[in-house]
């Protein structure tokens, strides 16, 4: 690739980034759409995703059956989703 052809490198503000993770973790985009939404290779979605995402709640061992089962739930679409895209 010549260098006149080559793009120049985009950057994005921290603000920028928790946004677009944000439509993943709040909103449930998957994570194509959420690359679509905001412009940008699902590549680096997926990478902003890993720094910036809150880590998954705990559940200690007084959790009721139903918000265990919630989060079974949760963890299987995010699954079909993941195996979508992939």
């Amino acid at each position: 690739m010549s260098e006149k052809s080559k793009r120049p490198r985009r950057s994005f503000s921290a603000a920028f980034k928790q946004d677009a993770v944000d439509l993943v973790v709040k909103q449930g985009y998957s994570f194509n759409d959420a690359a679509d939404a905001v412009g940008v290779r699902a590549k680096s979605r997926r990478d902003w995703h890993e720094k910036l995402a809150p880590e998954p709640e705990s559940y200690d061992d007084d959790a009721s059956t139903a918000v265990l089962q919630d989060e079974i739930n949760r963890l299987r679409e995010r699954l079909q989703r993941t195996e979508i895209e992939c």
